[in-house]
């Protein structure tokens, strides 16, 4: 594995941002924010989602324009009103969502825009074809000019705009979580091409939430949080505990303060949900109770118990059928076989509808499409569940919806403009917290949580870690799905693995035996194994 070595600055950097502010609606998103970048080096951006990054980048590439603030490329003063101002000021930036045409030629997508043509009407083809041929080449491309882009990959439609930026000369290029989307081999065809464009003097500006990315590529590393410059860490200085204390403002070891939530076996006398109902009848009774359940395909017979106040994590590899298991439960998909109980009575659950009745509640790991609905307000995300329950002879009560929202707002800490902003135009964290406080508002006695961190960043990751613990502290029983193993080992007082769709082991709780990462994968991958009878 190769790294990128110690840049030496040059005495001129090639692009300075001083002062920039930015605001929408009265909200900042920046607030005199400066930026610094060399030519031949990489320089990573980084900061909680919703910091500022994407919206910084937006106003050096045109698509936004600063409220304040001055850009000057190699010491002169540039006015960038648009994307073809940028353009000319040698600046590219390669969107996550990448800007080509499938239905077009690599050519043409390379000279999308700005073709070559011949007194003003005839394009000049050839020149064009030789032309991007030249600029695959010299980025290694295994792909030809003349290739239908719709038949190409997303790390080879990566190429294309890179061959796009080198065509306009840029001397600036911004690369927007350029990995998010490829497999492990195509992401090291794109590290040592980017070690490529450095050496040839390209300054690149790197976003991503990955740290292993960012120590890996960064010369320096700036970081923004709330919309704020906090500061620049050169290579030397680069340590997940300096980014984590410069991003989210606290220590790294502030993340998993974890306590035992398990106190219902002892004493659930005191455990209630926040309609002041009890949720368990008897300090030893289980909440839920799940006996042989199964669906015949993904999930063999499966047993296991979750008590008030509690987080069991639920982990295992990709496929184990950890997400089919929570589905049956939540009724979301059919049972061949098994029982469910709440509270020690048979539920008869058909559909989430019947779930959601019995105060069962289940965030999917796939927010924007099976849980948001991203068009609508976060008003309407929230009460979504509970507007047959505040209706009188279908009249809705829009009052009291409206204090649903506007508690649930100002409790799980999310950053809209008003309760009237839409859900698609929230940042990753603030989407996931949406979503939890509209299963919140039934009053859950039970939550199934399935990756409820993936996609968002490291800030907001903590103030879910918050809102869980808060939510067991207050008695619901909470049964976690994640394929992050230091979030299960931090988060939970007991784990229960599953593979190939069987429940093989426990760790943690009454069994003996610790949680740690290397027990749950003895489980995990068969190295150990406990089997149902």
């Amino acid at each position: 594995m190769t790294t990128s070595n110690v840049v030496s600055a040059p005495t001129q950097p090639v692009l300075q941002m001083r002062g920039i502010s930015k605001s929408f609606h009265g909200v900042y998103a920046l607030r005199d924010v400066s930026l610094t970048v060399f030519p031949g080096e990489i320089h990573a951006l980084m900061g909680e989602n919703g910091a500022g990054k994407s919206t910084l980048m937006k106003i050096l590439a045109g698509a936004y324009t600063a409220d304040t603030g001055e850009v000057q490329i190699n010491g002169e003063m540039v006015r960038i009103a648009d994307p073809n101002d940028a353009r000319k000021a040698g600046i590219t930036l390669i969107y996550q969502e990448l800007n080509v045409a499938p239905n077009l030629t690599v050519t043409e997508n390379i000279f999308m825009g700005h073709e070559r043509t011949k007194a003003a009407t005839f394009l000049q083809r050839d020149q064009m074809r030789q032309e991007a041929a030249a600029l695959l080449k010299s980025l290694g491309a295994g792909f030809g000019e003349d290739a239908l882009v719709s038949t190409l990959s997303i790390a080879e439609q990566q190429q294309i705009e890179i061959a796009r930026a080198l065509k306009d000369k840029s001397r600036i290029l911004v690369m927007d979580e350029p990995t998010a989307a490829l497999s492990d081999r195509e992401t090291e065809q794109l590290f040592r091409l980017i070690g490529q464009l450095r050496d040839d003097g390209i300054a690149i500006i790197y976003i991503s939430h990955r740290m292993a990315e960012v120590y890996r590529l960064a010369d320096r590393v700036s970081v923004l949080r709330d919309g704020e410059y906090v500061g620049t860490l050169e290579k030397s200085e680069i340590s997940s505990e300096r980014l984590v204390q410069m991003m989210v403002g606290r220590a790294l070891g502030d993340f998993y303060e974890h306590k035992s939530h398990s106190s219902s076996r002892t004493s659930a006398d005191s455990l209630v949900d926040s309609s002041g109902e009890a949720i368990a009848p008897s300090p030893s009774a289980p909440v839920l109770e799940v006996k042989g359940l199964a669906d015949g395909r993904k999930v063999q017979p499966a047993s296991f118990e979750l008590y008030a106040g509690e987080i069991v994590g639920l982990a295992g590899l990709v496929g184990a059928g950890r997400t089919e298991l929570a589905r049956l439960i939540f009724g979301a998909d059919p049972a061949t076989a098994g029982e469910v109980f709440l509270n020690e009575k048979k539920l008869h659950i058909s559909s989430p509808k019947d779930a959601i009745a019995n105060g069962i509640a289940y965030v999917p790991e796939d927010r924007k499409d099976q849980g948001l609905f991203l068009e609508m307000t976060s008003r309407q995300n929230i009460t979504m569940n509970v507007l047959g329950k505040r209706s009188t002879a279908g009249v809705m009560n829009f009052g009291v919806l409206k204090q649903i929202a506007a508690d649930a707002i100002n409790n799980l800490g999310i950053r809209v403009a008003s309760p009237a902003t839409r859900a698609i135009d929230l940042s990753g964290g603030n989407q996931q917290k949406l979503l939890v406080a509209r299963w919140l508002a039934i009053n859950p006695k039970v939550l199934l949580l399935d990756e409820p961190t993936r996609g968002v960043d490291i800030g907001a990751k903590s103030e879910i870690y918050r809102i869980i613990s808060d939510l067991a502290a207050q008695g619901v029983a909470i049964l976690m799905i994640s394929s992050e193993l230091p979030e299960i080992v931090g988060m939970s007082d007991r784990v229960l693995v599953m593979r190939e769709g069987h429940l093989v082991g426990e760790v943690g709780g009454t069994t003996g035996t610790k949680i740690t990462q290397e027990n749950i994968m003895a489980y995990a991958t068969g190295a150990k194994e406990v089997s149902q009878s």
